[in-house]
Parts: C-alpha cells; structure tokens; sequence
C-alpha cells in the first residue's frame, strides 16, 4: 500500500530527496500536487523542515504564484549533484600527494618512532 502512495507522488524518489532539492522541485509543482506531498509527508516521516517548506509553497501559490517552468530533475536523489554536472575532477587533473600517510606504503615503509630524536 505504501508503495503505490509512493509512486503516485508528482515528484519520483521523493522520500530520497535532500531538503535542498526538494525546495527547487517542489517550484515546479501546481497547488494540487504541493497538497498531495504535504499529506504524504504528514502521514509518513512528518519531517518539520519539509512540512514548513510544503506549506510555504502552497501559500505562496495560494497567494497568486505560478509554477516555474524549472527543470523538475534539478537534483538526483542518489548523488546529489546537478542533472548535467558531476565533479569535473579526474585523476588527470588530480594532485600528486606530497607525503606518504604515517603507515606507511609498499615503497615507504613506517620508522618506527622510537627512532625519532
């Protein structure tokens, strides 16, 4: 039963999304799908920061507001970057480390401490 609540949620993953990604996709929504994830959420996890965000859409969009034509997959829920980006660091672009770890590496053993002056 919970999930066919789940997937009849105008928003895909949306148990899995951070706040921050919510708060961006929930723009996109019309006052009748706000509704609907607001009762969902108060009938599940009732997370206070979610519900105050809900609630605040809904007045905004009760109050004359529109819904944006913003992209509705601004966030993945199971990385939490952008839609079109990813870390543009790889290991070409990656430093060298300046020192071994203190345990030491297959080239570079530890010295023992006692060692130390």
């Amino acid at each position: 039963m919970a999930d066919s609540a789940r997937s009849a949620l105008p928003l895909p993953d949306y148990d899995h999304l951070p706040i921050g990604g919510l708060e961006s996709r929930v723009r996109s929504l019309s006052a009748d799908e706000v509704e609907q994830l607001l009762a969902y959420e108060r009938s599940h996890a009732d997370r206070l920061p979610v519900t105050r965000l809900l609630d605040s859409r809904l007045d905004q969009l009760h109050g004359g507001a529109e819904p944006t034509s913003g992209d509705p997959n601004a966030l993945r829920p199971e990385t939490g970057q952008s839609a079109q980006g990813g870390s543009p660091v790889s290991p070409a672009t990656s430093p060298q480390p300046h020192s071994p770890p203190p345990h030491g590496t297959p080239d570079q053993p530890a010295q023992p401490k006692g060692d130390r002056t």
